[in-house]
């Protein structure tokens, strides 16, 4: 099912790495000269196994670069595989100049940005696909720093589990940042945001806050405000707002109202605080909103249809990165969240991970489904 200059995937679930990384290469078929780049995602009961999965891989498609990393989930076109043993694979056809892999990002940027410097000055403005170790309390500013420094669009997913968190960025790697800078020169892309949780009141403004705990919304007692949004019924008794009801931080400079969500973590109806997952300061902006299977659903639709309308062109592959607790956890059985994506946009070659937490641009979000569309 291929031909010069072709992207191609495949995917595939069994007991042994060793059954599901074959039927993988025999599906991917004979590779061209120029594939020189490839993704591959495996769920936890590969994770310990992915250093040996990527010399398979390596050996018997003759691909020499492989980026990957371990999540709860992988998916592919129209499937999405969650608590078995699977993998998926993306194969590029993009030449060694067009590409830099990085790893070992664990205390700073500097490194990686000063070795790769004028490729990231001639490919200006890089994507940076990237992959975080959990365990890094660093991720968020290395992200920024990243960002900022090599002037790169990040977009990727926070690894997950127990297995210590294993990436692949040419070597096997864990502890940090890794992942591969594209020149979009050579592979011209178009990225989509969907959000999980929808807002259920307005905006409101920090007025008084420490750490990550809410003491006055526009004035007002935190806690009371809070009850304002989420209704009488949930109000009256605030353990059934768990998992449900989440608070979401405004993006600063988004020209698309972005947010991220963060975790209720608990309340003081004595003092009448919120704690959420996140730092906040006076002046912030911050609303609430809940999980909600038929709003995360449109909005996927809207994302998809904005990106269908950038490529018009017609869409050559893809890579997702959606939130562990989306999938079959919010749009239910089935792999209707990856059928969604090929109802809208068609069948392409598609790879990606169910992760701990999403990157985009320069920040870590949750809930989210992050798409990236090679043109």
């Amino acid at each position: 099912m291929s031909a010069p200059g072709d992207y191609i995937s495949a995917h595939a679930a069994a007991e042994r790495w060793q059954d599901a990384a074959g039927s993988i290469v025999a599906r991917l078929g004979q590779m061209e000269p120029g594939h020189r780049l490839g993704f591959v995602f495996v769920t936890e009961a590969y994770a310990a196994d992915l250093p040996e999965i990527e010399v398979f891989l390596r050996q018997t498609t003759g691909v020499p670069n492989w980026v990957g990393a371990a999540g709860l989930g992988v998916c592919g076109h129209c499937i999405e595989y969650f608590d078995e043993p699977a993998m998926s694979v993306l194969v590029l056809p993009i030449g060694d100049d067009a590409f830099r892999l990085f790893s070992d990002v664990t205390a700073g940027v500097g490194d990686v940005v000063s070795e790769n410097l004028a490729w990231l000055q001639a490919a200006d403005p890089p994507l940076a696909v990237t992959h975080a170790d959990p365990g890094n309390a660093q991720i968020q500013a290395l992200v920024e720093d990243l960002s900022d420094q090599a002037n790169a669009y990040l977009v990727g997913g926070i690894t997950s589990g127990a297995s210590g968190a294993v990436q692949l960025a040419g070597k096997s790697t864990s502890g940090g940042l890794s992942g591969v800078f594209l020149s979009p020169h050579a592979v011209p892309v178009a990225v989509g945001l969907t959000q999980g949780c929808s807002p259920i009141g307005p905006t409101h403004k920090v007025t008084r806050a420490e750490g990550n705990v809410l003491i006055e919304l526009d004035e007002q007692p935190a806690l009371e405000v809070f009850r304002g949004d989420i209704g009488e019924v949930l109000a009256r008794d605030l353990r059934r707002v768990s998992g449900y009801i989440f608070a979401a931080l405004a993006v600063t400079g988004s020209d698309t109202g972005d947010y991220l969500v963060r975790n209720l973590m608990g309340v003081d109806s004595d003092n009448g605080l919120v704690a959420i997952g996140d730092v906040v300061s006076a002046g912030d902006s911050v609303m609430f909103c809940r999980r909600d299977q038929g709003a995360a659903a449109d909005d996927l639709r809207r994302m998809l249809d904005r990106l269908k309308q950038r490529a018009s062109g017609g869409v050559r592959a893809g890579l997702y990165y959606s939130c562990v607790a989306r999938g079959p956890n919010q749009f239910g059985p089935g792999s209707r969240e990856m059928k969604i994506i090929a109802d809208e946009l068609g069948d392409f070659p598609i790879a990606g991970l169910f992760a701990n937490g999403e990157i985009n641009h320069n920040r870590l979000y949750g809930y989210t489904g992050v798409l990236t569309l090679f043109l």
